[in-house]
């Protein structure tokens, strides 16, 4: 509605007399005007709608539009009369919007509205149709407390952790001595002064990439996490610090928003969330990787202390330099024993030792093998003499003789008088040589016949002589 008019509350949502007669006669143009065409579509340049009617059109749209309960900030407050007009301005985003609003509206507050409060306003769109603007008619309106952004922040905090975003097994670890750190932090802030310098004062080589950005406000969140994001594909980039001063609950609501934390939390590069001072516990405190109670404390805590590091590499170095004295003494104790030892003193003995077990041995050896060799001797002549006892050559020479047939297949030995049969041809081999003979048949046999030849022989001679 125009700041120089009243509205006057019709119970049709505040428009006044004057604008239902400002419809009445556009209704009756628009009579007049029987070729308007009906629908957006089918207008031309020929052929086109009145202004009028658009307008009327897109407020019986907005019409339709339910009311609805919405969260911002009022940076316009002007109160005039029984009328109060405001802008309110999105918590997050640089988009704000006019509203208005009935006395009675902000009489039913408990404490005065003022300019910067945030609150959640129940408004109904309308436009308002002879200046064509926008306007948010507010039908009830409530101040969001310290006690409500507490209980939200709870909420998101409980369900980040449900969801695993806190544990400590996801959190990674600073290195000791970072090459580079990012430092996000506010324009020319007291925080990044006290970053930048308690850490060169313990560290007086270290380096920072600076991102200035929001640190309050609607355009915080996305600042912040556009800076992290840069500095998080940094690859020489080894920590990353995020750093405010003190401030209240609604400065502090950025680091506590899901869009930021999450960028937190799907950083690969560690995070050091340095938000207000110790009783100051935003989100962004669980999600990073480790929390300082003040920027001061962050700068400790990221960089070693140049002078007790130093401190420590003298006493480490202290400690080498007496250990490796201690292992000198011992090696030099430990070789001075093994020089005294008789073999390294006189390792002329050590060769004269093994010399005479070499002659012993060769002396062992010689006779062992000389043994052997008389063993053997002594064994083949046993061999020879058992060979010889059997020999039948040895029986032979002991004066007996082998009989055999002289000739012929039948050449065999005779073993009995059946063999060799009267007028066979018989072989005897003695010691020396070999006798042909023949047999007489058997020995019996000849015996009898040679004693009955000599009877007879005998008494032939007899009669002989007798005669």
């Amino acid at each position: 509605m125009p700041e120089s008019a009243e509205p006057v509350d019709n119970g049709l949502g505040g428009y006044g007399a004057a604008e239902e007669v400002g419809e009445t006669a556009a209704d009756a143009a628009d009579g007049a005007r029987a070729s308007v065409p009906e629908r957006a579509a089918e207008t031309t340049p020929d052929n086109p709608w009145p202004l009028a009617l658009l307008s009327r059109k897109l407020k019986e749209h907005i019409d339709r539009s339910p009311q609805v309960w919405i969260e911002g900030q009022v940076i316009e407050l002007n109160r005039r009369g029984s009328n109060a007009f405001l802008t309110l301005r999105d918590i997050e985003d640089e988009i704000s919007l006019s509203a208005s609003a009935w006395g009675q509206v902000l009489d039913r507050l408990k404490e005065p509205l003022e300019r910067g409060s945030r609150v959640v306003a129940l408004v109904k769109p309308e436009m308002w149709l002879k200046t064509g603007r926008l306007n948010m008619q507010v039908r009830n309106i409530r101040p969001v407390g310290l006690g409500d952004l507490l209980a939200r922040i709870e909420r998101l905090r409980h369900s980040l952790g449900a969801e695993g975003l806190f544990a400590e097994a996801r959190k990674k670890r600073l290195p000791l001595l970072p090459h580079s750190i990012g430092l996000i932090t506010g324009r020319d802030s007291d925080a990044k002064k006290d970053v930048l310098r308690n850490a060169a004062l313990r560290w007086p080589a270290v380096h920072f990439e600076i991102r200035e950005v929001a640190v309050q406000g609607p355009s915080a969140v996305s600042e912040v996490t556009r800076a992290l994001r840069e500095l998080d594909a940094r690859p020489e980039v080894d920590v990353i610090v995020i750093a405010r001063g003190g401030g209240s609950l609604e400065d502090l609501l950025p680091f506590s928003d899901e869009r930021l934390v999450r960028a937190v939390a799907d950083a690969a590069t560690p995070v050091v969330s340095a938000i207000g001072h110790e009783a100051d516990r935003p989100i962004l405190d669980d999600v990073a990787d480790l929390r300082a109670s003040t920027p001061t404390d962050a700068a400790k805590r990221i960089v070693p202390d140049v002078t007790d590091e130093l401190a420590r590499v003298h006493h480490c170095r202290e400690r080498l330099e007496r250990q490796i004295a201690l292992l000198v003494g011992r090696e030099t104790q430990q070789l001075a024993l093994l020089r005294s030892r008789p073999v390294l003193a006189q390792p002329g003995q050590m060769l004269t030792a093994r010399h005479e077990d070499l002659e012993r041995l060769l002396a062992r050896a010689h006779h062992a093998v000389n043994a052997a060799i008389v063993r053997g001797e002594d064994a083949v002549s046993h061999l020879r003499a058992q060979i010889r006892a059997l020999s039948p050559q040895q029986t032979l020479d002991r004066g007996y003789a082998v009989v055999q047939h002289l000739d012929g297949p039948a050449a065999a030995v005779v073993r009995s008088p059946e063999d060799a049969p009267a007028g066979t041809e018989l072989r005897v081999r003695l010691a020396r040589g070999a006798l042909a003979a023949r047999s007489e048949g058997p020995l019996e046999q000849h015996r009898a016949e040679t004693r009955s030849a000599t009877r007879s022989t005998s008494g032939e001679q007899e009669g002989k002589s007798h005669g």
